[in-house]
């Protein structure tokens, strides 16, 4: 079945294809369409699986890692502010092994508020313990929905999962989306097996609820490392099986024209496909240029990464994110995770661009591939860059001299 569906629309779809059991729920935009597409089906019987408001999203994540830890298929919801007020209980699930699956709808943080998206929120849980998936459209949704699903629940892993779409850009956007049948994603995903999982009478098992001392807290912690690193192959596995079962092939990390470039593009989310469109652009004009997405951003698949970038002359890395003091989130892991391999030392050069939504249009991917290349032939490293055009600066100056204008108490001419 082919439906035009929107981000939200899709991630509901693949809560209800995976026949989630329980939906502990908490509204806030833009996610709260995925939590009333449910209800709906709730309602007309289409979906038997049991939602419950709670009274904040620290309550809903308590209760999604609480019905997970007894066997039950969980998925939930949020978004932005959201997150962030959940932000203790992802650590506690996470440490408690309880996979259940995760839906953020990306949003810049306050402040200043803004409903438009980027990447702060999802990328302030990146060490809380949940694996990380970041999808690029609707399509992307509803699969990797039951992607993560399939690896959260793999005993090789047990470890919740965040699948992450960008608010409005695919929260809002209705594209044509592949819905699978019930029947052919019960060929991908089994029911939920709750062996070795869970609090029950008479079955004794190690949980790591509270521990005394730092041997066993290390013991647990580094038992959720290993976990996670499991994960990468396990998705691998999954992606296969996913190709083979509905005909549509994931990896981790998605290469587009990459083979013969000499510049690469790293984006993720759905602005990665405005350089995919990009590329195209740079492509027709006779530049050897690619892109880089990653799809699996915990674990951080770093072979992978260190793959697709060998003999790469430079790389410009576009973080929908900003470290405060620091710069991109994107550009310091992987130069981290590229720092001293002799056969994948591309120049890297850092570009914060999309924050709050702000758009970002081809002549800016022009403009990156040249400061790459200028920065490859120099071997001058540029500082991050913030992507901004002279007009916006000459709105921003308008807009001070407006307020300026108004606090010293002159009319508006």
């Amino acid at each position: 079945m082919r439906e035009m569906l929107t981000g939200n629309g899709a991630a509901a779809w693949g809560a209800r294809l995976a026949e989630v059991e329980y939906l502990p729920a908490f509204p806030i935009t833009p996610q709260t369409e995925i939590i009333e597409t449910i209800a709906k089906w709730i309602d007309f019987g289409e979906c038997n699986c049991r939602i419950v408001m709670l009274d904040s999203e620290h309550s809903m994540i308590t209760a999604a890692g609480a019905a997970a830890t007894t066997g039950v298929r969980t998925f939930t919801a949020t978004s932005s502010q959201g997150l962030l007020y959940g932000m203790e209980m992802l650590y506690t699930v996470a440490g408690w092994r309880a996979p259940f699956v995760l839906v953020n709808v990306s949003r810049g943080l306050a402040s200043p508020i803004t409903l438009e998206p980027d990447h702060n929120d999802i990328l302030a849980a990146r060490d809380c313990g949940f694996l990380q998936l970041h999808c690029a459209t609707c399509q992307e949704v509803l699969d990797s929905v039951l992607l993560a699903f399939r690896v959260a629940e793999d005993p090789r892993v047990r470890l919740p999962v965040i699948v992450n779409l960008d608010g409005f850009y695919l929260s809002f956007t209705r594209e044509p989306v592949k819905v699978p049948s019930v029947q052919e994603v019960a060929g991908f995903l089994p029911p939920f097996d709750p062996q070795n999982q869970g609090f029950r009478a008479g079955t004794p098992f190690s949980q790591a609820v509270a521990v005394l001392g730092g041997t066993a807290y290390s013991y647990f912690r580094y038992q959720s490392h290993l976990a996670a690193r499991n994960a990468e192959a396990v998705f691998t596995e999954s992606a296969v099986l996913f190709n083979e079962t509905f005909g549509r092939s994931y990896q981790a990390v998605e290469t587009y024209c990459c083979d013969d470039a000499e510049v690469v593009f790293v984006m993720m989310g759905s602005f990665a496909t405005k350089a995919k469109a990009a590329v195209d652009q740079l492509r027709a004009a006779g530049q050897a240029v690619g892109l880089l997405r990653p799809l699996l951003l915990r674990p951080f698949p770093a072979e992978a990464v260190r793959r697709a970038l060998v003999g790469k002359r430079g790389v410009a890395i576009v973080d929908q994110n900003l470290s405060p003091g620091y710069g991109g989130i994107l550009h310091s892991e992987f130069a981290a995770n590229l720092y001293g391999c002799r056969d994948v030392n591309p120049v890297l050069v850092s570009f914060i661009g999309g924050l709050g939504g702000r758009d970002i249009g081809p002549e800016e991917f022009f403009e990156m591939v040249n400061i790459t290349r200028a920065a490859v032939a120099s071997g001058c490293i540029p500082p991050p860059r913030l992507l901004y055009t002279e007009s916006e600066l000459r709105d921003m100056r308008k807009w001070q001299s407006i307020a300026l204008e108004h606090r010293s108490g002159g009319e508006l001419q």
